[in-house]
């Protein structure tokens, strides 16, 4: 491909990825941090709170207590509510895991007046308990509502010691992805990759545990779990939370097989893989051993950037380079580490 195309390519890329909805509609929780103002700082028992994949709780003994909640999204629930409540416990899961935490125990929230849907959600649901492995202890129906909807709060445990932050990123540091490509495109809801109704408990288990070992060996600088802003998204959260900024090799980044995935890699980007994350490494060594790590169960990764000062998440084909997100006069959510 010619360079002039290359170049024309890469914008229309950004494009598309500065104005996806899953990016655009993070910007919202700013206003709200700034209202609740340092309400996740009351008392003596919080390490961190707002900004992270899940809130950071001091205990008693040798770990620290994880806790998070997700609403899915409406167009999610609209497409497929088996699937969304699926999700539900999904992307709580994920949420632990990125901390380098093992997820406890789930609640959940669900809004509809409409039984078929409500049964769905509980159908849903409770594929998502066997497959994963964490209960649902508990929750509250609204069954009255003019709107569907579902939330789930989850608690895990970890190791004080191990915990994986999205605010500790730093210049010089290695970005490194690691998704599932063994998987498919969800049939009714294309901003899915399915890779975990195929999969055993046992496999799952394992691939979520790879988060806690690599906390463990202390491998990584930072983290989050690819959600729903998708793989640069996220990591543009993470540069934000961290303060910096970072450049990234688009070709490094883990893809299906074409045969896979017959979209484009615009759309690829935009997608919420079902088991995908994004860390920061100090070095090549420790990025391989991660590499290392996840490729040993079914997990492929590579190191596809640098951190650097600048506050911007550039990319490069290789003969261009273009700013997807200049947090130096912009938010996606405006949340950045508090001392």
């Amino acid at each position: 491909m010619e360079s002039a195309k290359e170049g024309e390519g890469l914008e229309s890329l950004v494009e598309g990825l500065r104005n996806f909805e899953g990016v655009k509609r993070k910007r919202a929780i700013s206003d709200l941090v700034k209202r609740l103002g340092d309400s996740d700082r009351v008392g003596s028992r919080t390490i961190e709170g707002f900004g992270e994949d899940a809130a950071v709780l001091k205990i008693d003994g040798d770990n620290f207590i994880l806790l998070a909640v997700d609403g899915i999204w409406g167009k999610l629930l609209s497409a497929d509510p088996w699937w969304a409540g699926y999700c539900s416990v999904l992307v709580n899961v994920n949420d632990i895991a990125a901390m380098g935490g093992t997820p406890l125990a789930m609640v959940n929230l669900m809004s509809t007046q409409k039984k078929d849907i409500c049964a769905e959600l509980g159908r849903g649901i409770g594929e998502g308990v066997k497959r994963f492995g964490v209960p649902m202890v508990g929750g509250h129906l609204h069954p009255d509502t003019a709107y569907d909807a579902l939330d789930v709060g989850i608690i895990g445990k970890v190791k004080r010691d191990s915990v994986i932050f999205s605010s500790g990123a730093k210049p010089g540091d290695k970005v490194l992805a690691g998704i599932d490509l063994d998987g498919r495109i969800y049939p009714s809801y294309n901003l899915a990759w399915d890779n975990t109704t195929k999969r055993s408990p046992g496999e799952i288990k394992r691939q979520l545990d790879t988060i806690v070992e690599i906390g463990e060996k202390k491998l990584a600088t930072a983290g989050k779990d690819i959600s729903n802003p998708g793989t640069l998204g996220t990591l543009g959260m993470l540069l934000e939370s961290s303060g910096v900024g970072a450049i990234v090799e688009l070709e490094k980044i883990p893809r299906p097989k074409v045969e896979k995935m017959p979209i484009g890699f615009e759309h690829w980007l935009k997608m919420y893989p079902g088991t995908g994350f994004v860390l920061t490494v100090e070095n090549d060594e420790k990025g391989a051993e991660c590499i290392e790590i996840f490729g040993d169960e079914g997990i492929d990764a590579s190191i596809i950037g640098e951190i650097d000062n600048s506050k911007k998440l550039r990319i490069t084909n290789g003969a261009e380079t273009a700013t997807v997100f200049d947090l130096n006069k912009e938010i996606i959510t405006g949340i950045k580490h508090r001392d």
